[in-house]
């Protein structure tokens, strides 16, 4: 049978996948050796693509936190890896695995393997967020992820937001910045019933609640759908986020838009995987 490998590229850990039909069959990891970078990372790259590539695989695609140049396969300005500030991907490994290989920021991944293997199958216009250590986004438009000119396309967390960006105020460092503690860590309070736990995930929906604004002001898509580790927490702050939407000039936008999360696992890999597939 045909498969597909998916590579998420993370600045701790680069994981990779074989995928086959809607399945993933092996899955295998290695560290990324971040901070030595360049070729040393590129080799740990090309080992996890071996441990996985069969005769039967057909394509490659990777996630990558940066911007690419998706038709050239450049990557550019890889985040927590050394000496990545230019690297011809595409190239470097269509030569070395003669199967073709397709690039993407990791956010759009997530949007893209959404709309192959998960919720998104159901929306031809959707917009996919992440919301963790960062706080990114893809469009998806016809049931294709929008074409643009650099890959900077639904990079919602770098809008200047109060005295910084709405990724200080979306993203995890929410947590440590206000309450002195990680995101899961408030979760498990909350949960717990602890009154400062609730209040600040009551904030962070507060927030959030702008994110989604202007979302729809500027793209206005059939569904939101949330995922990363902030989103499994998503019952804490889902309240307190629709409460701060009633003011939204257009009431009707905010009563027919789905807001959702997702539930796939390892969506990172499936995500690159899902590049491969027109």
């Amino acid at each position: 049978m045909e498969n597909i490998i998916g590579i998420d590229m993370g600045g701790t850990t680069i994981k990779g996948g074989l995928i086959e039909g809607e399945s993933m069959v092996r899955q295998v990891s290695a560290d990324t050796q971040a901070q030595v970078g360049g070729d040393v990372t590129l080799n740990i790259l090309k080992g996890v693509i071996r441990q996985l590539k069969n005769n039967n695989t057909k394509a490659i695609g990777i996630g990558v936190p940066s911007v690419v140049d998706k038709n050239k396969g450049i990557v550019y300005n890889v985040q927590n890896i050394k000496y990545w500030e230019e690297v011809h991907l595409k190239d470097l490994l269509e030569a070395e695995f003669n199967i073709p290989v397709y690039i993407d920021n990791d956010a759009n991944c997530f949007a893209y393997g959404e709309k192959i293997f998960g919720k998104g199958r159901d929306f031809k216009n959707f917009v996919g967020v992440t919301l963790g250590t960062g706080v990114g986004g893809g469009i998806i438009q016809n049931n294709h992820l929008l074409l643009d000119s650099n890959c900077g396309s639904g990079e919602f967390g770098e809008i200047p937001y109060l005295d910084s960006i709405l990724e200080d105020y979306c993203g995890s460092s929410f947590f440590v910045r206000t309450a002195n503690m990680t995101g899961y860590e408030a979760a498990i309070k909350a949960k717990e019933g602890d009154l400062e736990a609730i209040r600040v995930y009551n904030e962070y929906g507060l927030h959030l609640s702008m994110l989604v604004k202007i979302i729809i002001l500027i793209i206005d898509p059939e569904t939101i759908i949330f995922g990363g580790s902030i989103a499994k927490s998503f019952d804490l702050f889902e309240k307190s986020m629709y409460e701060n939407l009633k003011d939204f000039p257009y009431p009707n936008s905010i009563e027919k838009i789905k807001i959702l999360t997702s539930d796939l696992h390892d969506i990172g890999i499936l995500g690159a995987g899902a590049l491969c597939i027109d």
